[in-house]
């Protein structure tokens, strides 16, 4: 009897599937600990409000900052604890870091802008919402290859809309005015959502080059719109992400290469025949001869940045805060100069940590619309990071873009929730009825 079961055992052992079946369910039943990890997170977002009360000192900023904290912290917990028991979630990956760089805005918009807070709070919990939304509308594959061409077509009419009746604001015609500046929208941030969703719903079964055309027309439209619009920065994050979403279907590297001579070629006549373009980007390399005029803000940038060391000089202490666009244009220097260089690169780590998350799991992706979206989005999201930072240190042209999740804007950081949550539908324990058939 000893003998068989030990023939058994070494019969399991050389079987290569069983042991890559093995393999796979312990990659995916080994999840985060997400209660300590969002204990901590709390505790920072606990820390942060502490600092803006003790530099603070109005009762109206004080009842502000009780509020505007303990609702975010609150809708954290609940988030949590619903689709953690209720739902029966293990995976909360994509959550933490969501709700952690949140967190980092909302701090910064409210020591900055104490009033503004609620509208930040409001613009978190509306990205919540089409978090939500929107993994139940990829949880059906057929749902979403449905919903290709209306989102396509809707897409290109609210850039037209805004191409018509934007304001130009900043030398870019790419917000929409509501109520007299009661509210703005920037469209070219929720049609980042739409660029991806369409992309990998159309190229999911690339089985004629009929689906490539028809993308490739959708993509030279958004992005030409854009650039009529002169929203240079936000072109170069769709062109980006266009080369990365044709490879990941194609994986031909000589057609990347057409595409971006082609673009190189697009970009020289532009600069020929639109010199004014050109004049944009006149300070690039020069910033410290235009310090106190096209290169201002980059200058104090670098200046403040650098003075807040390792852990920062607190929220309220930095000198940023008071240079024009300090919550937008100039967001990652005030995590440098207030929060410090360890929390600042954390925050760029975490930009990377999407882009593996999504590469470690697209391998085991239901579909490849999944892969692609996911890779897509992750992408979109670190290459916009990199142009922000990398723009406002003087080491790539200044577009003017913001800081994924960080920078103060409702459009933003809706758009950065829809982003995630395309990242988060490839892992098949967002969605219990794949998980379970995973762990089989």
């Amino acid at each position: 009897m000893a003998e068989k079961v030990k023939k058994q055992k070494a019969k399991k052992s050389k079987n290569p599937e069983l042991k890559n079946r093995k393999k796979r369910k312990y990659r995916y039943r080994k999840p985060v600990n997400w209660l300590f990890l969002l204990i901590l997170i709390t505790a920072f977002q606990v820390f942060c409000a502490a600092q803006i009360l003790l530099n603070g000192g109005e009762e109206l900023v004080k009842s502000t900052i009780y509020i505007v904290f303990g609702a975010y912290i609150i809708a954290e917990w609940v988030y949590f604890i619903v689709f953690a028991g209720v739902f029966g979630r293990k995976s909360f990956e994509v959550e933490l870091i969501a709700f952690f760089l949140s967190g980092i805005s909302l701090a910064l918009t409210a020591s900055v802008y104490p009033g503004k807070a609620y509208t930040q709070l409001i613009a978190i919990f509306l990205g919540m919402g089409v978090f939500i939304v929107l993994i139940w509308i990829l949880s059906d594959i057929d749902r979403v290859i449905k919903l290709r061409i209306p989102v396509a077509i809707a897409s290109i009419a609210a850039l037209v809309f805004t191409l018509i009746f934007a304001k130009n604001i900043n030398g870019a015609r790419n917000w929409i005015i509501i109520g007299h500046g009661l509210m703005s929208i920037q469209t070219s941030e929720l049609v980042k959502i739409a660029f991806v969703f369409v992309g990998a719903a159309t190229l999911e079964n690339l089985q004629t080059t009929k689906k490539l055309t028809k993308y490739i027309i959708f993509s030279v439209a958004v992005i030409g719109l854009l650039f009529v619009m002169k929203d240079f920065g936000t072109a170069l994050i769709f062109f980006v992400t266009f080369v990365v979403i044709a490879f990941l279907r194609s994986g031909d590297i000589k057609t990347l290469f057409l595409i971006f001579a082609g673009a190189l070629m697009g970009g020289i006549g532009v600069l020929t025949f639109k010199p004014y373009v050109a004049n944009r980007f006149a300070s690039y390399r020069h910033i410290w001869e235009y310090a106190d005029d096209k290169g201002y803000q980059q200058v104090r940038l670098l200046i403040y940045s650098v003075s807040g060391g390792l852990f920062g000089l607190g929220l309220g202490n930095g000198k940023l805060r008071y240079v024009y666009a300090a919550t937008e244009d100039l967001a990652f220097g005030m995590v440098c100069e207030e929060f410090g260089m360890i929390i600042a690169f954390t925050v760029l780590l975490t930009f990377v940590a999407l882009v593996v998350y999504s590469i470690r799991y697209s391998v085991a992706a239901r579909s490849s619309f999944y892969s692609i979206a996911a890779c897509a989005a992750s992408t979109l999201l670190l290459f916009q990071a990199a142009l922000h930072v990398f723009g406002a240190t003087d080491l790539l042209p200044w577009t003017g873009v913001t800081l994924p999740f960080i920078s103060r804007g409702g459009s933003s950081m809706m758009c950065c929730w829809g982003l995630v949550a395309l990242i988060k539908a490839i892992d098949v324990k967002t969605y219990k009825r794949y998980d379970k058939v995973i762990g089989k």
